[in-house]
């Protein structure tokens, strides 16, 4: 073991039980739902009402759908296999941008020497006709037409949709 870690150890073991709580806990602490519990109001004979923040409002609304329909609401957001879910916290999270601002001058890191891309040198364009050099004023690059996917869905009255 590392010199820097204590020779003797206080080890304090108490039974908890089978360990439901630790999962439930684990499971709020490293993985954010789509859901909280608290916001399943009722499930009763096939039917679950839960609340939502209306987006546009930021009020919270109420639903009441199918079992069947309310799973599906939520497959929406499991991630296709071979997709990673990404979450940033501390100095990473987007709204920190005067922390990371502040660690760069601490640390004394210019940014932009760190990652500004080296242009390659271009030969210089020049007119067919009189031989002047010429700038480039506008590029346009085509995009390729987009593939449309129709997928699947599953509508409120248990139907899948195609």
């Amino acid at each position: 073991m590392p010199e820097d870690c204590p020779k003797q150890w206080v080890v304090d073991c108490k039974d908890v039980g089978n360990g439901d709580k630790a999962i439930i806990y684990l499971g709020r602490y490293l993985y954010r739902g789509v859901i909280r519990e608290q916001d399943i109001l009722q499930c009763e004979n096939g039917m679950v009402t839960f609340r939502y923040l209306h987006a546009k409002t930021g009020q919270y609304r109420s639903r009441t759908v199918t079992g069947e329909y309310f799973l599906y609401l939520l497959m929406l957001h499991v991630l296709p296999k071979g997709f990673r879910r990404a979450r940033c916290y501390g100095f990473l999270h987007p709204c920190s941008k005067k922390l990371i601002c502040f660690l760069q001058m601490v640390l004394r890191v210019n940014p932009l020497n760190m990652f500004a891309k080296k242009l390659k040198e271009r030969p210089t364009i020049t007119c067919p006709v009189c031989g002047a050099a010429m700038k480039i004023v506008l590029t346009k690059i085509a995009k390729p037409p987009a593939k449309q996917v129709h997928l699947p869905y599953m509508s409120e009255h248990g139907e899948i949709v195609m």
